[in-house]
């Protein structure tokens, strides 16, 4: 089968295509024809020897973690999906899972029926982006309705799916991001938007109960300010340096690290909004997999609105 590989880290010159065996489920696992696959900040950090690179070691090795496609096979035991089933995961995260090839296999219950009113692109776009925001709102900070949420990079592929949960579990929403993207994050639900270039968000909220931190460094420590004691800072890229527990202990607000997992009963419930009409899929752009150092560019340029996709199938 089609894959893209690399042997060497390195900036996105160093992927190309190679011819590799497909592989066999085991039992409990599916075998899955790849349609679509998304691209996320983790596939250009790990290429270039960061991200998850201390998990897959050194190359060669197939990055790839988003997926969309149709059940092939399904190993013994496997009794959630059958075979023509069109389904969506992210398998295997953080070790390798290979989306960008023609064929991946997982566990079945990494997976789920993907959502029936998108095609395989917009599947593609969900599951690592998705599974975070939905992770962090539901299972870190256990949103409530009626709390006040402040969400960094509001308009990427995490931030616009974190202002979309957050809206429909009742909360108010608040996203920072360029000005060029204000109504579009209004529109998908956003209460409030902070242009970041032209102002400091301290200067413009406070009393927040949970922020969602999707840039890292300073930012992070900055966001302690306008939480509101007992309230949550959830620090994602970069996890909790001592400097941010330092200043979240100093204020009575918790700090804590978030690194999204598997989860096909959540991609179930993600789908089934989706489908209601109550969450938006945004995809910026559809390449083509002979393109795929086009779309690390554009993932590493950090301007893009919602998720880029590579689409594997001919």
């Amino acid at each position: 089968m089609r894959a893209i590989s690399q042997n060497e880290f390195g900036g996105p010159e160093v992927l190309h295509e190679v011819d590799i065996p497909r592989p066999a489920p085991a039992p409990t696992e599916v075998l899955v024809r790849v349609v679509s696959a998304g691209i996320n900040p983790v596939d250009a950090k790990t290429r270039a020897g960061g991200g998850m690179a201390g998990v897959l070691g050194r190359p060669p090795f197939v990055l790839g973690w988003d997926v969309s496609g149709v059940v092939a096979e399904v190993g013994f035991g496997v009794h959630t999906v059958k075979p023509g089933d069109e389904v969506y995961g992210m398998p295997w995260f953080p070790r390798q899972a290979g989306g960008f090839s023609e064929y991946v296999t997982a566990p079945s219950r990494h997976f789920a029926l993907k959502p029936s009113t998108v095609d395989f692109d917009a599947a593609a776009a969900v599951p690592l982006a998705g599974l975070t925001a939905w992770q962090i709102l539901h299972d870190a900070a256990h949103i409530k309705a009626g709390q006040r949420v402040l969400i960094h990079a509001a308009a990427g592929g995490v931030g616009h799916f974190a202002v979309q949960f957050a809206k429909t579990a009742g909360a108010h929403v608040t996203g920072t991001a360029s000005a060029a993207k204000h109504d579009w994050l209004r529109k998908i639900g956003a209460d409030e938007v902070i242009d970041y270039r032209s102002t400091r968000f301290e200067d413009a909220t406070a009393d927040q109960d949970v922020v969602i931190d999707l840039i890292g460094g300073d930012n992070a420590i900055r966001s302690v300010q306008v939480t509101s004691p007992g309230g949550i800072v959830v620090a994602v890229p970069g996890g909790v340096s001592p400097e941010l527990a330092t200043a979240a202990q100093e204020r009575g607000v918790s700090a804590i690290p978030f690194l999204v997992e598997p989860d096909g009963h959540a991609l179930t419930e993600i789908a089934a909004l989706i489908d209601a009409g109550k969450v938006h899929v945004e995809v910026e752009q559809v390449f083509p997999m002979s393109e795929i150092k086009a779309a690390h560019e554009r993932q590493e340029s950090g301007r893009a609105q919602g998720k880029l996709v590579v689409r594997i199938a001919p």
